[in-house]
């Protein structure tokens, strides 16, 4: 019963997507209802079926799970942030540098070096 739910939810979203190609010769804000009016009558039956109830769970668990999490303050973010754009910068002029070692040498074994 599941499977003809989840089909029916994926066919109620296709056609709220097919009634905005259908009423091409109407205002946009009626093809965008058509659009918003299928994917919210498929998620609706989504929601009814036993995999729609899991993901339900799953995303309050999920939302109880964030709010658990300690985020850090905005001086520790910056900081954070600081030192990887000073990482950055240091393996790009590291690599830099590798890069214009190794052209070097390829020259001077190729007798194009001056």
């Amino acid at each position: 019963m599941d499977k003809i739910k989840i089909a029916a939810a994926l066919l109620l979203a296709a056609a709220g997507v097919a009634g905005f190609y259908y009423l091409d010769q109407s205002a946009m804000i009626i093809r965008v209802a058509a659009v918003l009016a299928g994917l919210a009558a498929g998620a609706a039956l989504f929601w009814m079926s036993e995999p729609g109830k899991q993901f339900h769970v799953y995303a309050e668990e999920s939302v109880a799970e964030t709010r658990k999490v300690v985020w850090p303050t905005r001086k520790e973010t910056l900081q954070t942030t600081g030192i990887v754009f000073a990482f950055v910068v240091i393996m790009a002029l590291f690599l830099w540098v590798i890069d214009a070692g190794l052209l070097w040498a390829v020259k001077k074994l190729l007798g194009q070096g001056g």
